[in-house]
């Protein structure tokens, strides 16, 4: 078993509330969801209108399957036009010997 921990860094530019800011934020946390099967939740600038902080879990059998998702999942990042992506941290969790 292969797994990574994500720090993905958003701009929400036209949040204007923390309201607003959840509006923006829930479809796209529910699109990674639903198109990459990983958990995600919001891990940091919750009381900031325009940023947002994810952490995201994947698991994966090989770590080149793993690789590979965590690449798709920036790419579908960067083409996100509700949120402006700014960077993603990564972090590969190894099973002990």
């Amino acid at each position: 078993m292969h797994a990574a921990a994500l720090r993905v860094e958003l701009r929400i530019p036209d949040s204007h509330s923390l309201k607003d800011k959840r509006g923006k934020l829930k479809p796209v946390i529910a699109d990674l969801r639903r198109q990459f099967g990983v958990s995600v939740a919001e891990v940091d600038h919750q009381d900031l209108w325009q940023r947002a902080t994810l952490g995201v879990a994947l698991v994966a059998p090989q770590a080149g399957q793993l690789g590979r998702l965590v690449h798709s999942l920036e790419r579908h990042l960067e083409q996100l036009t509700s949120v402006a992506y700014l960077r993603m941290a990564v972090s590969y969790l190894e099973d002990p010997p």
